[in-house]
């Protein structure tokens, strides 16, 4: 099956060329476009996730053989999570190549974190079945970058890190709060507060509910210089 010419530009992109062409179109197909004759990339999502993991886990013990495994577990989360994963995408360009529904299209499915982080876990499995893992160890290490090296040593996540900032001050855990949620129901927005103890707060955006808390708890930690 001969590529598109925006998919062979996506493969030059990834640093990979496909010798099962139907893979890397399955990878980018979400199931609001999926069809009988051209499944959805679900199940490549669940074992690209695997695959990054495994990835992620021999990597970080590469560069660190002193680290213990509770200096490691914060450092693979930061690496593997949802949001890595859709940064990488946008790097790539992962949105321009997704195969949506119209109605997945109209929402702006194309830079939704939550797509983008599955699509790029499921480009991650296309190439582990296309050519092993050697290939999807080199893509990933190659795509993920600079990250590997300069994760920080203590790569909580945001609501990780404000509980801690605020107990280690005699502070209540901060409080989150839903201040608004917008849009239809397959494409919510949810703008969520966080508050703590002192009064400072903060409020963010994001397409769940989770999202939302973890980018109010970031944006508080810049305000409070600590992110």
């Amino acid at each position: 099956m001969k590529l598109s010419a925006d998919l062979q530009a996506f493969e030059q992109r990834i640093g990979h060329r496909f010798n099962k062409s139907e893979l890397l179109i399955r990878a980018l197909t979400h199931g609001s476009a999926s069809s009988s004759a051209r499944p959805d990339n679900q199940r490549l999502e669940f074992l690209g996730d695997r695959v990054l993991g495994l990835v992620m886990a021999e990597a970080l013990l590469e560069q660190d053989t002193q680290a213990s495994e509770g200096q490691l577990a914060p450092r693979f989360n930061a690496l593997v999570r949802k949001e890595a994963c859709a940064e990488v995408a946008r790097e790539i360009g992962l949105g321009e190549v997704l195969k949506l529904g119209r109605s997945e299209m109209m929402s702006g499915g194309r830079r939704k974190q939550a797509l983008l982080g599955d699509a790029m876990e499921a480009v991650i499995a296309a190439v582990y079945r296309d050519a092993g893992l050697s290939a999807a160890r080199a893509m990933i290490l190659r795509l993920w970058g600079d990250r590997v090296a300069h994760v920080d040593t203590d790569a909580r996540d945001a609501k990780t890190a404000l509980q801690e900032w605020a107990q280690a001050r005699g502070q209540q855990p901060p409080s989150y709060q839903e201040l608004a949620r917008e849009g239809p129901d397959h494409a919510p927005v949810f703008t969520v507060g966080v508050r703590l103890e002192d009064g400072r707060t903060a409020k963010a955006q994001a397409n769940s509910k989770r999202q939302a808390e973890q980018a109010a708890a970031a944006a508080l930690m810049a305000k409070l210089g600590k992110r």
